[in-house]
């Protein structure tokens, strides 16, 4: 096996090499909005007239190197919502160049034209959706919060999980399997309030992207999706907020200056005031509430040309509590109880630009997730108290460092490269028990010991220009997971192909192998909190996956991108606990609980995306077929998985009548979900009746289907902007099944959500 090391080594000696040898002339610089100073991802910068480009990366650099020769060229620069920036270039040496673009005040059809640099016939990446923040605001939101989680469940290949809920079902897999990066940092439980709300508070998010297959070498650790999201910069030039007040939850951000132009701050926060509205009902001894907020912060600081330093943090936590006091003079008494769960990370990061080919950033970062349950109790008897004490805590915590190069070495190559490190910490579940009566104590903890793991990952991927039709994106990830006596290596190939048939039309191609060193334990199908983060261990080998894919992309005249795609992925060493199993049984180790087992998913997609003009919209369809496979589950047939929706139909529509005026809905429609229900009863030794159940997921929930719309009503005064909305989830009251169950030989349905009306006032200032 090829260690990690070595592989580092030999790119970083291949591409020196590739740099001394390619003496061309370099354009290199930052691209950022010229009113907040805040970089811009994605970026197009472009040479018409020798028809080669770059987009900027994350942090807002790009390089373009000319070919040998070149004279002065004209050069274009262009980002949704912005205007085009154009200027002549002298070609004599290495030229650095930071561009500056001013937000569109109309979006005229010359930036329509200018985009086909960026259309999606032109990418080498497959299977991958950038959403715009200003589409997830437009959208229909549940009870008035936009959502970001939920904006992604009206995509092609990604299913929501029960009614209202953000989970994500990507092509076929579970949960787990989908790394969710804020700001390059893993969040475990990316939701709020039993996964009705996602923790990603929409006004501190910068920019969000979809990838569902063909993934790129420097993302590894999970099997289905990657769901990167950026916190905004803050503005460089001066000091500006907005928020919002809903019916559940109010926000607040605020950005700006520390130093004017190098170096700037936002700090956002978000509440729920359910608990606090609740208060004046709560009559008696008998008290409870619940809440949630997040906290999301940035700093970033220029501190030269080439160097910049970036922090940034998330906070969040949810919690349900309830009491009861009993003030009898006699026998007084008391309980209270309640669960917590939340998130925290942080990370830290240092850009270099080493050369105006050779981009560097150092990551180091901290994330935990954590749950708690507690019970506590108090009575007094004849003189003696009794008190009785519960406590169980489950989490996972991540101390991590990587480092990143991006690597430009010729016209025709964007090479990627990176090597890191992770040290887990999971703890999977302990119950802590103090008992105290009579004067005698007893205080006891039962679960396992903590699982201590390392993974240690590089990458290294070329974005190649072969010909002026043909790109491939080409890479390799290696991973090495240390758990217990037991290691664990993989190197995971990656390969994505454009071939363009014309100027509109391109067919696209891409394998990837995956593997995922970490599990998901749940028998719920909500999402709760009390779902355990586990690792692969000497006793349970890593997940693994293998996704083909092949696609035609086109860009119509009008602006419209469409996408048709087929894919095939099967899955190994899923892990799924045994019947009758539960997570709070902590006297027996999560490794005798769980079996492990195979699963296949494949179908086609087509989305359909316009992005400019009064109407935007998207449309999406996916027709699809997923199952599982285990030895000790269904007698070891095959069976659906519980998300497996044959059809799964999304439309969204945004009409701007006017700068004041803002019309939005959105239409959803899938197979219903599989169960399983009982067939028969018997009778049992004691008289009991038995259910008999038949296959597993042998039955379907009726079919899904919801609509929703929105208005806004914006109005602009000289120093602030103020807008109202109001909308309609589920606006024609449809009953969709949130759970099915039996009651004396009737099956019998639960409906969440009837129509529900909201109104939301928001502001900027």
């Amino acid at each position: 096996m090829v260690s990690i090391r070595s592989l580092f080594i030999v790119f970083l000696l291949g591409a020196f090499n590739m740099a001394a040898y390619a003496q061309h002339i370099t354009i290199s610089g930052y691209v950022s909005e010229q009113k907040s100073g805040e970089r811009l991802t994605g970026a197009i910068v472009y040479i018409p007239s020798l028809n080669i480009g770059a987009a900027s990366n994350t942090f807002g650099f790009y390089s373009i190197t000319l070919p040998t020769g070149t004279s002065a060229v004209a050069l274009r620069a262009s980002f949704i919502g912005f205007e085009t920036f154009d200027t002549s270039v002298a070609t004599n040496a290495n030229i650095e160049l930071n561009i500056q673009l001013k937000e569109a005040k109309e979006l005229k059809e010359v930036v329509v034209k200018v985009r086909k640099e960026a259309a999606i016939q032109e990418r080498t990446q497959m299977s991958s959706i950038n959403l715009s923040i200003q589409t997830i605001k437009s959208l229909p939101a549940f009870l008035g919060e936009p959502d970001i989680m939920k904006a992604i469940q009206l995509l092609p290949g990604i299913q929501g999980g029960n009614e209202g809920t953000s989970g994500l079902y990507v092509r076929g897999g579970s949960p787990d399997q989908n790394l969710i990066l804020l700001d390059g940092v893993p969040v475990y439980n990316a939701s709020h309030l039993f996964g009705f709300f996602s923790v990603f508070n929409t006004d501190a998010i910068r920019s969000v992207e979809v990838i569902k297959g063909g993934f790129p070498a420097r993302y590894g650790g999970r099997l289905s999706s990657v769901i990167d999201i950026n916190m905004k910069e803050g503005d460089k030039n001066k000091i500006h907020g907005e928020g919002g007040l809903g019916l559940i939850a109010s926000r607040l951000t605020l950005e700006g200056p520390i130093q004017k132009g190098k170096s700037s701050f936002m700090v956002s926060g978000r509440r729920t005031y359910v608990d606090v509205l609740a208060k004046p009902f709560m009559k008696g001894d008998n008290k409870g509430g619940y809440y949630f907020y997040d906290l999301n912060g940035k700093v970033n600081f220029t501190l030269g040309k080439k160097d910049h330093l970036y922090a940034s943090g998330y906070f969040g936590n949810d919690k349900f509590y309830f009491s009861n006091v009993n003030n009898d003079a006699t026998s007084p008494s008391s309980f209270s109880g309640g669960l917590q769960w939340g998130n925290i990370t942080g990370v830290g990061r240092w850009n270099h630009e080493f050369s105006p080919k050779l981009f560097g950033n150092l990551t180091s970062y901290y994330s935990r997730y954590k749950f708690v349950i507690s019970a506590n109790s108090s009575s007094t008897d004849n003189g003696v108290k009794d008190e009785f004490q519960l406590k169980y805590t489950s989490g996972i915590s991540d101390v991590a460092a990587k480092y990143d190069l991006d690597f430009f070495p010729s016209p025709n190559h964007f090479i990627k490269a990176g090597i890191g490190v992770i040290s887990h910490t999971y703890t999977p579940g302990v119950q802590q028990t103090k008992i105290s009566s009579g004067g005698l104590n007893q205080d006891t903890s039962v679960g396992p010991e903590p699982i201590l793991g390392n993974e240690m990952e590089a990458y290294i991927e070329d974005d190649i220009h072969i010909s002026s039709r043909i790109k491939v994106n080409v890479g390799i990830h290696a991973a090495r997971f240390d758990v217990r006596n037991k290691n664990y290596n993989s190197l995971q190939p990656r390969v994505s192909a454009r071939y363009l048939i014309n100027e509109k039309l391109s067919a696209k191609a891409s394998y990837v192998q995956m593997t995922q060193f970490i599990n998901l334990l749940t028998n719920s199908s909500v999402g709760l909190p009390t779902d355990l983060w586990v690792p692969s261990t000497d006793r349970i080998p890593p997940q693994q996956s293998q996704q083909a894919a092949v696609g035609l992309a086109y860009t119509h005249k009008a602006g419209i991108e469409v996408s048709l795609e087929g894919y095939y992925k099967t899955m190994d060493n899923l892990v799924e606990y045994k019947e009758g199993t539960s997570f709070f049984n902590s006297s027996t180790n999560w490794e005798d609980k769980v079996e492990v087992g195979k699963g296949s998913s494949y179908g086609a997609e087509v989305f359909l995306q316009k992005k400019k003009g009064k109407f935007t919209g998207m449309l999406g369809y996916t027709l699809s077929w997923t199952n599982r496979t285990f030895a000790n589950l269904n007698n070891g047939q095959t069976y659906p998985y519980k998300y497996d929706r044959r059809n799964d139909f999304k439309v969204a529509g945004i009409y701007t009548l006017s700068d004041k005026v803002e019309f939005s809905a959105e239409w959803v429609y899938g197979t219903g979900n599989a169960i399983t229900l009982p067939i028969g009863y018997y009778q049992g030794v004691n008289g009991e009746s038995i259910k008999v159940y038949g296959s597993r997921n042998g039955f379907r929930m009726p079919s899904y289907n919801r609509g929703d719309v929105a208005v806004r009503f914006t109005k602009k005064k000289a120093r602030w902007e103020r807008a109202w909305i109001v909308s309609v989830y589920n606006v024609y009251n449809r009953q969709n099944p949130f759970f099915i169950y039996e009651d004396n030989g009737e099956f019998k349905q639960v409906s969440l959500f009837p129509v529900i009306p909201a109104v939301t006032y928001q502001f900027k200032f």
